[in-house]
């Protein structure tokens, strides 16, 4: 099916500029209901996990905030459409498929994943590429430790994942209307894979994953993007060659492979210098502006994976 490409999508969503702003407050308390009537499923949960010293210190995101205010268009367009959209989605079960250069490929159900790799909390920064951010405290494990378990051949380069594809629960996939190619995909190189701070999460604020957030498993990689961060992943690949990824597919203009951030290079229709610190009041229409971290602040940690790269390019 070719790629639709919508000329304004992303203009009222996307542009950092206060006009749009006051559409968080349109969510009120009836997405809030919404959105726990989304979580109240059989995967729904308290998630136990041991504290990580992967914290950064600062105020978190209120949960509520970030569970109504999303990005994830399988359910829609809107930011209040995953909480509003995803209740009928169904978590459980699930199973995920890994494979590609691997010595033992596999296929991993969530009750397997939930008991063999440890959970830690991990407080992060999310960095969206529409200039707006939140800290959020994931519960999950390294991606690391789930290749380590199917065992890379030396000809793996590069983390192909997949999102799982299902209309009838998923009404933004469904109808005339596609915003995206499904199934939405995403990479990583692998030795960004296998950086410590790449986390699987299966859970935030103590609790699993809701719907809205990516249920059951998604990936984080806090000093990119945030539409790096694949949701309900149902298959990771890995392969030789760079592979696609569905944002970079549909307008390499405006969204590279790596998509580390960078204040220094503007969006083509925006800056990068600030972003809008999601919760925090500033102004008329809220949201406390900062100035945007190169690499979200995670510099030291990760700036060594792309010595010698251009990074004056924004992704």
């Amino acid at each position: 099916m070719p790629l639709y490409r919508p000329p304004r999508i992303a203009a009222s969503e996307i542009t950092p500029k206060d006009l749009y702003l006051s559409r968080r407050h349109l969510l009120g308390g009836a997405a809030a209901a919404i959105a726990l009537t989304a979580t109240e499923s059989a995967w729904a949960s308290p998630l136990s996990a041991k504290p990580s010293a992967y914290r950064v210190d600062e105020k978190v995101t209120s949960k509520q905030d970030a569970t109504t205010y999303n990005n994830f268009y399988e359910f829609g367009t809107g930011k209040a459409d995953p909480a509003q959209n995803s209740a009928a989605f169904k978590p459980l079960p699930w199973t995920i498929t890994v494979g590609g250069l691997v010595n033992k490929p596999q296929t991993i159900d969530m009750e397997t994943i939930l008991k063999d790799f440890p959970m830690e909390e991990r407080i992060y920064r999310m960095r969206c590429v529409e200039a707006w951010s939140m800290v959020i405290p994931w519960i999950g494990f390294p991606l690391s430790a789930l290749l380590d378990r199917v065992e890379p051949l030396g000809s793996a380069k590069y983390v192909a994942f997949e999102t799982v594809v299902r209309p009838k629960e998923m009404p933004g996939q469904s109808g005339f209307f596609q915003p995206l190619d499904w199934p939405y995909v995403e990479g990583l190189r692998l030795d960004e894979a296998r950086h410590p701070l790449t986390l699987l999460a299966t859970g935030l604020y103590g609790e699993t994953l809701p719907n809205q957030n990516g249920a059951p498993i998604r990936l984080v990689t806090p000093w990119k993007y945030g539409f790096k961060g694949i949701k309900s992943i149902v298959k990771i690949t890995l392969t030789e060659k760079e592979p696609p990824s569905t944002w970079n597919r549909l307008a390499p203009q405006e969204y590279g492979f790596y998509a580390n951030v960078n204040p220094a290079v503007d969006h083509p229709r925006w800056s990068q210098a600030t972003e809008r610190r999601i919760g925090e009041a500033s102004g008329l229409f809220g949201g406390a502006r900062m100035n945007t971290l190169p690499f979200n602040g995670y510099a030291d940690q990760v700036a060594g994976l792309y010595a010698g790269m251009d990074l004056r390019k924004f992704y």
